[in-house]
């Protein structure tokens, strides 16, 4: 019920005031016998008393205090987990005959007054009719719930699952701001199974190396029997084992294939099936291995220990592709054969050359050479060196002061991009201290980041990038990076910004260019059976600037040699490619197009690979349900008890929360008031002149 009241900034007193002064008025402006009858005389005379007394009271400065109450209905969550083992574990007619109670469940929730939805543990809309995910995050749909009715009148969330989990952490580590209802689906009988649990082993392999292979078997009910796998490529049998099994035991077979030939390369894991299994898909498996020439080597070069070689190396270490090497004299050496600049692609001199010199020899080595180089100065920086081995750095005065420093995100940089979550994190970093004094950079520098003092944004570069003689080099103007790592994880619990900013520095400082005028590439090198597969491609003209309007062909070939034709053109905004429904496998694409007049052409591969993790366990945990709902203060159901489910839910009163706001607003602000106003003064005035008055 809403409620309305005015307030008065002056004593309610002045309102007589107003009312005495109102008909004092009308009564000086009527007391003159005029041409009107003596009914229309009261009739103009308490028009005039009115409008007087309306516009003395509006001198009162009068507000309107208003009340309104809201009522939110209690919010009632169906979540279900629309997982493929919840449809290996049930039957199609169970399903359909739950699926169609809980539509009636539902019904009558919302006729009882609750506010109803129905969500999948992703954060759509679910149904037990699409059960279809290859992942089941029982935690992190119930997070999701959380989050997205944060505040909200919620009576209770509904889960609908076989308590299997394979993504995310267990449900019953956290604590949800409302009590669970679990519906249990599936077979609770154990079964006997052998299924391939994990395989571990590296995405990247070095070409003519062997690298390990692990297979972590899971055997289930399986007594004193010999179990085989077997190791294949492209139905080639690499290798094979043999161990015995006992009741409900891991077994581990360890393989040493060959890496032999470059590119994506898919092995096969089987494992014999053995009398009685219940489900035999989950005995095989497939990996996908990429085998490249080598790994890049980044050498950071350091006068002394310092935590930046840490941070940095973390960002590095994520990328199998880059190898790093550390180089701290006496510290950590490494070997003189290393230390040449035909074996390293980027050195990252942190304070180097070093006041008291203990780097300047290996820096001038690598200053006259093709490597690419990324500086961060600092105080122990040996400037006057640095000057003189033409960086594209240079200070006019050796500078005494330092300044703190906060960074800023150059919008304009266009080497490679920044994301503008990355960008708005990394704005919130501590200070960095840097040099004060008048510095000279080389106009042909990029910078990243510029320098913020304060809250005012300078133009003084922070963080940036040049090219001398087709050569890179990355300079940072300030020392302390790992505080800026240290930050955003004690704010965020990650790392995501810095790993991006400084990841994405590294290869492009690291990484050769390219100055082919086509490129045309899956924008990743593995991509999931479930989802499309996305090309990037873009054509560049003499000056290597973006054109627009080639058609691009793309062909696409499978593993059994088969041929796909696509072709698509490229258009501003429209530089990708999608391709769906691709079956697991190794595919190698070639993509064409014609640049003045003349055929170009790019070849590569990429891997779909199919997830198996839902096959990987089909037995229902109705025990994780049953303490997740006592832990959360729901109830335990079986999917035969789905009317009980419903009867205890609509048995249930939906009690709504009432917000109650209060709004003030002043009378003269009121749009009917101006109407009512005009309305008198004219009324007044039209018949005073239809009966001939002035």
């Amino acid at each position: 019920m809403d409620q309305q009241r005015i307030i008065l900034e002056s004593s309610p007193a002045y309102l007589l005031v107003c009312l005495a002064l109102a008909l004092g008025f009308a009564f000086l402006m009527y007391q003159i016998k005029g041409p009107w009858t003596k009914t229309w005389k009261w009739i103009l005379f308490g028009m005039r008393a009115v409008l007087a007394f309306f516009l003395m009271f509006l001198l009162l400065g009068p507000i309107v205090k208003q009340i309104n109450n809201l009522f939110e209905k209690p919010v009632l969550v169906f979540l279900y987990d629309t997982s493929s083992s919840v449809k290996e574990g049930s039957d199609s007619t169970s399903i359909q005959k739950l699926s169609d109670q809980l539509s009636e469940t539902v019904k009558a929730a919302n006729e009882k007054g609750f506010d109803t939805r129905i969500s999948n543990l992703n954060g759509d809309e679910g149904s037990l009719q699409k059960l279809n995910e290859t992942t089941s995050d029982l935690s992190g749909g119930l997070k999701k719930i959380s989050n997205q009715y944060e505040g909200r009148n919620i009576h209770a969330v509904v889960l609908v699952s076989d308590g299997i989990y394979n993504q995310g952490v267990s449900p019953l580590y956290a604590s949800y701001p409302f009590p669970v209802y679990t519906l249990g689906l599936g077979d609770t009988l154990e079964r006997t199974d052998i299924a391939v649990k994990n395989l571990m082993y590296n995405k990247i392999a070095y070409q003519g190396n062997r690298f390990p292979v692990r297979v972590e078997l899971m055997v289930k009910n399986l007594p004193n029997q010999t179990i085989e796998v077997s190791l294949l490529k492209r139905g080639k049998l690499l290798d094979k084992q043999t161990k015995n099994s006992s009741d409900d035991q891991f077994l581990l077979y360890d393989f040493q294939p060959q890496a032999d030939e470059q590119g994506i390369q898919k092995l096969d894991v089987q494992v014999e099936i053995k009398n009685g299994e219940y489900n035999t898909r989950n005995n095989q498996a497939s990996i996908f291995i990429e085998v490249v020439e080598g790994k890049k080597k980044i050498l950071f070069v350091s006068a002394a220990p310092h935590p930046d070689s840490k941070a940095l190396r973390e960002v590095i270490d994520k990328n199998s592709n880059y190898e790093f090497l550390l180089h701290i004299p006496g510290v950590s050496e490494q070997p003189a054969s290393v230390l040449q600049p035909e074996q390293i692609d980027l050195v990252i001199f942190h304070q180097s050359p070093a006041l008291r010199g203990k780097t300047k020899e290996l820096f001038q080595k690598f200053s006259v050479s093709k490597t690419s180089l990324f500086l961060i100065l600092g105080q122990q920086s040996d400037l006057q060196t640095l000057a003189k081995l033409n960086m594209p750095i240079t200070f006019e005065t050796p500078p005494r002061d330092f300044d703190e420093v906060l960074p800023v995100v150059n919008s304009t940089f266009s080497n490679f991009s920044i994301s503008p979550e990355a960008s708005a994190v990394l704005e919130n970093y501590p200070p960095v201290s840097v040099h004060f004094g008048k510095i000279k950079i080389s106009a042909t520098a990029s910078p990243i980041l510029y320098q913020r003092i304060g809250n005012m944004a300078t133009q003084k570069m922070l963080l940036g990038v040049d090219e001398q003689n087709n050569r890179k080099i990355g300079f940072m103007l300030g020392e302390g990076l790992w505080r800026w790592r240290l930050n955003e994880f004690d704010r965020n619990e990650n790392t995501i910004a810095f790993d991006e900013i400084f990841g994405k520095l590294i290869q492009y400082l690291s990484t050769t260019d390219d100055k082919r005028k086509f490129k045309s590439y899956p924008i990743q090198q593995e991509f999931s059976e479930t989802q499309p597969v996305v090309f990037e491609s873009q054509v560049y003209n003499d000056l290597y600037e973006p054109v627009y309007g080639n058609a691009v062909d793309i062909e696409l070939t499978d593993e059994n040699s088969k041929k796909t034709k696509y072709n698509y053109t490229l258009s501003l905004g429209n530089e990708r490619y999608t391709v769906g429904n691709l079956k697991e496998g190794v595919y190698k694409y070639k993509s064409k197009t014609s640049v003045n007049q003349k055929s170009e052409e790019v070849r590569g591969e990429f891997a779909v690979v199919a997830r198996q993790a839902e096959l990987q366990n089909l037995k229902a945990d109705f025990g994780l349900l049953r303490k997740l709902s006592a832990n959360t203060g729901g109830k335990f159901y079986s999917s035969t008890q789905a009317n009980l489910l419903q009867k205890d839910l609509t048995s249930n009163e939906a009690k709504q929360l009432i917000h109650t706001e209060e709004t003030y607003n002043s009378i003269i602000n009121l749009k009917w008031v101006f109407v009512l106003l005009l309305l008198l003064v004219s009324t007044e005035w039209f018949s005073r002149r239809y009966f001939g008055g002035y």
